[in-house]
């Protein structure tokens, strides 16, 4: 009994010091529907059913989780339509670096309709970059279809670069040569 009791409280002891390092929930917020401008004008809308901020110890490394799913849909300063919008199962910002992370069921879709899948994306909005080191596929409005073991593109998704990609390429036989 004695040897039951003892890995109760190492147990204990794991789970207090795992939720230190996690950091304490300050504010949790329900219904979230963000809507963000510049110079008067949207540049993104962020809805999510649950956000919670974490601060752990160094304030520096303050976060927020969008536990129960995302979506953020993201407006052309000039001419106000959607150009894009990236929905996930979980969203991390990272408030000190300006690093959104999406993760599970990531799908992102651009202004031309290009939908990028993969389990993982980062948004560095300071460099205006989207990157994933998971699996990545796309589906072109075209047809095409392309995957990769990683990706990189502008945050447009307009210049996508993948590593070690393949893909399925719709060829017209009449078309010039």
């Amino acid at each position: 009994m004695l040897f039951i009791s003892s890995c109760e409280n190492d147990l204990n002891k794991v789970k207090e010091i795992a939720s230190n390092e996690v950091g304490t929930i300050v504010e949790p917020t329900t219904g979230v529907d963000l809507i963000l401008s510049d110079s008067a004008k949207v540049t993104i809308h962020l809805t999510a059913p649950l956000i919670l901020q974490y601060n752990p110890q160094n304030t520096k490394t303050t976060y927020k989780v969008a536990p129960k799913g995302i979506k953020v849909i993201h407006y052309d300063k000039l001419t106000q339509k959607q150009d894009g919008t990236i929905i996930a199962d979980t969203g991390i910002l990272h408030a000190g670096e300006k690093l959104y992370e999406f993760r599970k069921n990531v799908v992102a879709t651009n202004a031309q309709g290009d939908v990028y899948k993969s389990d993982e994306l980062f948004w560095d909005s300071a460099t205006k970059k989207v990157y994933s080191h998971k699996t990545v596929e796309v589906f072109m409005k075209s047809g095409n279809v392309m995957n990769g073991n990683s990706f990189e593109s502008d945050d447009a998704f307009l210049h996508p670069s993948l590593k070690n990609s393949k893909g399925v390429f719709h060829v017209d036989e009449n078309g010039a040569q």
